[in-house]
């Protein structure tokens, strides 16, 4: 089997939780013997072209010109994704190995749907948020186009993967999409990233980088943007503070972090709260092996990686009930919940947390065993392959396949002759104007902000 992933972020390009998910799945699918291609935007700091030690093949496309806006830059990501694509395609379609597009949001389904029109072959997409939930409905004319696309890739795609049964809710009811169309999949973590020898001193010398040995550490990771709920969170430090006077609040990631600053000054919540920046890999990972608790106050959330990392770090988790939260926070049993955008649930919790140290570290280690079965890539992966195998199966017995160029019936190369797609791919090719490697695109404080945070790579 060989599987296309297309998106619009890859490591080192990291924006959301769609760049991990696409890289931690990729590899795990290779040691299962799936041939993974990586199709995503070309950043600086990583090649054009790659094969990673772990066999994932990894294309980075150019723009062919400086985007206008937000929207404009996933068009012409999915006329440079298509491209790519195209120029393989032609080199794998007279061996008929079973190929499959695997689409990630939105941001993919341009170059999948016209790939799959003329190739013929079927998509599989995974819908990581919806547009609607980031923001509680549908406001602005942008709102209003991403909605539409999410709605297509729905509808285009042969199966549906979906990370929570919230999120397949959110699909039945926003798209009208069958059920039994729907694939729940679990995100995963790589939970011995957390695993690194470190002794204690070397841990008391990075805590004390933040805190008195006398004081605790609850340590938020997230983006800077409205649903994940930073806003309840500092609302919540001084019911804290309250009962437990000695305790520093870490707000880490990246993006634009200015109102939030301005609220802590005016709250006179300085000396209590931190905003460390964006950090990743090793320094992240030791940061949440410093914690006490790590609290994820999100008002929408599909998944939520992130308080697997709190997990898998051994971290007592404090988190609100929202979307798929409640599927991986098992309230008193694998951590504790709050209320949702409820400042006096989430200061509950937190206390709760950190005065009962005893109960909150069994959960903890409760939560840590679920990761290897729930949340462990290799499960993942298999219930991934068994959606691609299943939609291979189904397009074989399809009138899909009576009219593919793939040469898995007769007539395929007569088809393929007719559309002339050789003569095309070379056509879009000849076409295809690169930017400068060192182009870095950006978009519009205000519109970022109503699309997705701000891009930050590590």
């Amino acid at each position: 089997m060989r599987v296309m992933m297309l998106s619009w972020e890859y490591p080192p390009r990291i924006v959301g939780g769609i760049s991990p998910h696409v890289h931690e799945l990729s590899q795990e699918l290779v040691k299962k013997d799936i041939e993974v291609h990586v199709i995503t935007k070309a950043t600086p700091k990583a090649p054009d072209e790659e094969i990673e030690e772990s066999g994932v093949h990894v294309h980075r496309v150019h723009l062919d010109e400086e985007p206008k806006d937000f929207v404009h830059e996933i068009q012409l990501l999915n006329q440079a994704t298509d491209r790519r694509v195209r120029t393989m395609l032609e080199d794998w379609r007279p061996g008929g190995q079973p190929t499959v597009f695997h689409a990630h949001d939105w941001l993919s389904l341009d170059a999948a749907r016209n790939l799959k029109y003329e190739y013929k072959l079927p998509i599989i997409a995974t819908l990581h948020a919806t547009e609607w939930g980031r923001h509680g409905g549908i406001f602005s004319d942008i709102s209003k186009y991403i909605a539409e696309q999410e709605y297509w890739l729905t509808y285009e795609a042969w199966r549906l993967i979906v990370c929570s049964e919230f999120m397949k809710g959110e699909a039945v009811r926003l798209f009208n999409t069958p059920a039994d169309k729907v694939d729940v999949i679990f995100n995963g973590v790589d939970a011995t990233k957390f695993e690194f020898e470190w002794t204690e001193e070397e841990r008391l010398q990075t805590r004390r980088k933040f805190a008195a040995d006398d004081e605790k550490i609850v340590i938020y990771v997230g983006r800077f943007v409205r649903e994940k709920g930073i806003q309840v969170l500092l609302n919540a430090v001084h019911a804290v503070l309250a009962d437990e006077p000695k305790t520093k609040f870490l707000i880490v990631g990246g993006g634009v972090r200015d109102k939030f600053e301005s609220f802590t000054r005016w709250a006179g919540l300085g000396e209590s709260v931190k905003f460390t920046g964006f950090m990743s890999g090793r320094q992240l990972h030791e940061l949440y092996r410093c914690a006490d608790v790590a609290v994820f106050p999100s008002l929408y959330e599909p998944f939520g990686i992130v308080a697997l990392e709190g997990m898998a770090a051994g971290v007592p988790v404090v988190s609100s009930d929202a979307g798929g939260l409640k599927e991986i926070v098992q309230h008193g049993v694998t951590g504790t919940t709050s209320f949702a955008n409820d400042p006096a649930s989430l200061a509950w919790g937190i206390r709760h947390a950190l005065g009962d140290a005893l109960h909150t570290r069994e959960m903890a280690a409760k939560a840590r065993e679920r990761l290897e079965t729930d949340f462990h890539w290799a499960n993942l992966a298999d219930q991934t392959i068994a959606v691609y195998d299943r939609v291979w199966r189904e397009f074989l017995d399809s009138y899909w396949a009576e009219n593919t160029v793939w040469p898995v019936s007769p007539g395929a190369e007569e088809r393929y002759q007719k559309m002339a797609l050789r003569e095309k791919a070379q056509a879009v090719q000849s076409v295809a104007r690169p930017m400068p490697r060192h182009t870095i695109t950006t978009t519009p404080e205000a519109e970022e902000e109503d699309v997705i945070a701000q891009m930050i790579e590590p």
